[in-house]
């Protein structure tokens, strides 16, 4: 993630620490351009250097005519993405299913009081979701609360994984390959009873509710 002038790289430097603190949640839309100009004092070119950089590795996502949006907080290998392209959508919600429930297992042994209270704040009902990009009735992609269980796991390998078959989901599910199954007061309801499984470290209930979720969340769209 090279970026040539000094104000590029403190303005690359500015946006990842929004997004590694969790102050622009997973699928949250970045402040606009001109927003971004005047909150670090810099110009439009180097914004949008700083911002394209980001976007080559996966970071953020820039969709016109609606907004720039965070995908991940840490790079996505686009060669694995390439390469899960490739397998049918099946196959992708499977390999999904598998990540998820070994990040769930592995969260309820070492989670951390801090990423607790980091995925209460991301259920809360009192903070509006992440502004969603595709629109009702066309399906949503893993969104904050399932990295920050990735990311309670502790193994930087799964959420690197992960990252990578959201972004090929997220593919699948703009194409219309795949759909949502579930409304919101489903999702959240799943949330929740995952994080009181986290919060007893519950490793077999953990299990059980993942495994229930991921396996109602998203589906293969019917080919007729």
């Amino acid at each position: 993630m090279q970026v040539g002038s000094e104000r590029a790289r403190r303005t690359l430097a500015f946006l990842r620490h929004r997004i590694s603190s969790g102050e622009w949640p997973i699928n949250s839309k970045i402040p606009t351009e001109p927003e971004l100009m005047q909150l670090i004092g810099v110009g439009k070119t180097t914004v949008r250097e700083a911002v394209r950089s980001l976007a080559t590795v996966g970071i953020l996502e820039p969709m016109p005519g609606i907004g720039t949006f965070v995908r991940s907080r840490m790079p996505v290998s686009s060669v694995l993405t390439d390469y899960l392209s490739e397998f049918s959508v099946s196959d992708l919600l499977g390999y999904r299913r598998a990540l998820e429930l070994e990040a769930a297992q592995q969260a309820a042994r070492h989670r951390t009081d801090e990423q607790l209270a980091e995925m209460r704040r991301a259920l809360d009902p009192s903070n509006p979701p992440p502004e969603h990009p595709f629109g009702r009735g066309r399906g949503r992609a893993p969104g904050q609360f399932h990295f920050l269980v990735m990311e309670a796991s502790g193994n930087n390998l799964l959420v690197g994984l992960y990252a990578g078959v959201v972004r090929a989901l997220r593919q699948a599910i703009a194409a219309g390959t795949v759909v949502e199954m579930t409304d919101i007061a489903s999702r959240l309801r799943d949330h929740l009873d995952l994080l009181a499984a986290l919060e007893a470290h519950d490793v077999p209930r953990a299990a059980h509710v993942m495994a229930q979720h991921v396996e109602n969340d998203l589906a293969p769209a019917d080919p007729s």
